[in-house]
């Protein structure tokens, strides 16, 4: 087996060290079920991204340590980013990805890179007893729930931010994980959140695309906007741009390449 190219970028970030990073691997040929699994384990991070070519487009699959995701936004960002940075597509030429949540598309927009996602409202849901204890929210604004995730949202930012969870009781609800969210006050951002995965194998993701095609439509409703700039409130933080466009929403962050590596197994 040749030694192969593999990527880490920070996404949802114009600077280094901070937003969300993904392990981006681009191969020639298909691998292995086993070594997809161990080379993600290996990154330790919370998404890599394997892509191989077919159609004009590439099959993208995300990986955490633990399990395969249906969606990720931070590491198509990432995967997006080193196709047009490593010269596997045009800089101008729109990426396309196969996925388990059908045809993606990603568009460069000067720094910025711009996902085609599908919407996946959260509806009003009782929370399970577990929730809101696990979390440390004694009167939470609402709960909504969709087919990946938990939505809470609390009365302020200084709540979610001071929020430390349970996670090994949040473990135990069986959803991908619990998107927390609050009005902003600061005036850059429209509304901040914070995003715990640890039934995937992540305690908290530092910046969630995929948890904003829930939060943007959810308060697009609430605010009664169609674009707005969020910020995911992590220690490293985030910065995620969405715009509604029906059944779809467009999530736009920046990436920032920081290791390049060789793969030798």
């Amino acid at each position: 087996m040749k030694p192969i190219r593999i990527v880490t970028v920070d996404a949802f970030t114009d600077a280094p060290f901070a937003g969300n990073p993904a392990a981006v691997c681009v191969m020639a040929e298909p691998r292995p079920e086993d070594w997809l699994r161990h080379v993600a384990r290996e990154m330790n991070l919370s998404e890599t991204a394997f892509l191989l070519p077919r159609d004009g487009g590439f099959d993208l699959r995300w990986l955490t340590p633990a399990v395969e995701v249906d969606l990720c936004g931070h590491a198509t960002v990432a995967s997006a980013h080193v196709l047009w940075e490593d010269g596997h597509l045009p800089a101008g030429k729109q990426a396309r990805f196969h996925t388990r949540s059908g045809l993606l598309t990603a568009d460069r927009r000067g720094d910025w890179i711009e996902l085609d996602f599908p919407v996946k409202i959260a509806a009003a849901a009782e929370p399970p007893p577990d929730l809101l204890p696990a979390l440390g929210v004694a009167a939470p604004r609402a709960v909504a729930k969709n087919v990946f995730d938990y939505l809470v949202e609390v009365g302020s930012d200084e709540e979610l931010r001071a929020l430390q969870p349970d996670h090994s009781r949040l473990r135990k609800i069986p959803v991908r994980g619990i998107i927390v969210t609050a009005r902003s006050s600061d005036p850059k951002f429209d509304f901040i959140s914070r995003f715990f995965a640890p039934g995937s194998g992540i305690d908290e993701d530092p910046a969630t695309g995929s948890a904003h095609t829930a939060l943007g439509p959810y308060w697009s409703a609430i605010l009664g906007k169609t674009e707005m700039t969020g910020y995911q409130a992590s220690a490293r933080g985030g910065v995620v741009r969405v715009r509604m466009n029906g059944d779809r929403i467009i999530i736009g962050g920046q990436a920032v390449t920081v290791m390049q590596a060789t793969l030798l197994a």
